[in-house]
C-alpha cells in the first residue's frame, strides 16, 4: 500500500532522517514511537506527501508517487498537530466543506454518520470557535476519516481527549483495520499504543532502532525493550539499526 524506502531528510546540515525503509500494509496498525526530536512527524508528513524526501522515495501500490500526488493524497487520512478546521464554521459546515474537497456522493448521509461516531451530532450547528480541544480533536478525527480513505496517518492523535474520546478513536482505528486500512499512529502513550498495534517501530535520530510484532507485548516488556532500545542507540553512535522480531 503505502512505503517509504530509503527515506533521508536533511534540514541544512542535519540529517533528520536516515534511511527509512517503512511498509503499510492494509489491515494492519504499525505504532512509531521515539523520543522528542527522533523525526516521527517528519516522517509521517512524508508519508502524507506534505514533504518530500531529500533521498529515498515514497511507494504507493508498489510504483513511486511522484507525478500522481493529487490522486494518492485522496486515499490518505491525516491527523496532524493542526486541526485543519475552520472556527467560523459548524461542526457540519467543516465536514461538508471538506466532503465537496473530494466529491463524496450522498455528502449528508456520510456527515451525520461521522457526527454520529464521533459522537458531535448534538454540536453540529454550533461553531469550531466555540469548541474544547477535545471536541476539537473529536470533530479533526472525523475529517480525517469522511471520505472513507485507504491509509490513516495519525500524529498524536489522543492529545485533547478524554477517556472517552480515547476509547472511541481506539474503536474507529480498530474498526478501519479490520476493513483493510492500514495505519499508522505516532503516540507516547506506549501502552495503550502497543496494545492497540500490530506491530512497533522505535525511531531515534532519524533511524529505526528496532521494530516487532507487538502480538502478546506486555506493557512491561516493551518498556524494557523501549528503554534499552535507546540506551544502545547512544551507546552505538552511528552504528545502523538493530533489528528485533518477537521477544516478550
Amino acid at each position: 500500500m503505502l512505503e517509504c524506502k530509503g527515506v533521508s531528510r536533511l534540514a541544512g546540515h542535519r540529517e533528520i532522517l536516515r534511511g527509512v525503509d517503512l511498509p503499510l500494509e492494509g489491515g494492519q496498525v504499525c505504532a512509531l514511537f521515539g523520543p522528542n526530536g527522533a523525526g516521527k512527524s517528519t516522517l509521517l508528513k512524508i508519508m502524507a506527501l506534505l514533504t518530500r524526501p531529500t533521498r529515498g522515495v515514497v511507494l504507493w501500490d508498489g510504483e513511486p508517487v511522484r507525478g500522481r500526488e493529487s490522486k494518492v493524497r485522496q486515499q490518505l487520512g491525516i491527523v496532524s498537530h493542526a486541526t485543519y478546521l475552520y472556527n467560523n464554521l459548524t461542526a457540519e459546515e467543516n465536514l461538508y466543506f471538506h466532503g465537496r474537497l473530494f466529491g463524496i456522493p450522498r455528502l449528508r448521509e456520510r456527515v451525520e454518520e461521522i457526527l454520529e461516531k464521533v459522537g458531535l451530532y448534538y454540536a453540529r450547528r454550533d461553531t469550531v470557535g466555540t469548541f474544547s480541544r477535545g471536541m476539537q480533536q473529536r470533530l479533526t478525527i472525523g475529517r480525517a476519516i469522511l471520505h472513507e480513505p485507504r491509509v490513516l496517518l495519525l500524529d498524536e492523535p489522543y492529545t485533547g481527549l478524554d477517556q472517552q474520546g480515547q476509547a472511541f478513536l481506539n474503536d474507529v482505528i480498530r474498526d478501519f483495520r479490520n476493513a483493510g486500512g492500514a495505519c499508522l499512529l505516532i503516540s507516547h502513550d506506549l501502552p495503550d499504543a502497543v496494545a492497540l498495534a500490530d506491530k512497533f517501530i522505535i525511531l531515534s535520530e532519524g533511524r529505526i532502532v528496532r521494530e516487532g510484532s507487538c502480538s502478546d507485548m506486555t506493557a512491561e516488556s516493551f518498556d524494557n525493550i523501549y528503554r534499552e532500545a535507546l540506551e544502545v542507540d547512544r551507546e552505538s553512535g552511528d552504528a545502523w539499526a538493530i533489528q528485533f522480531r518477537g521477544e516478550g
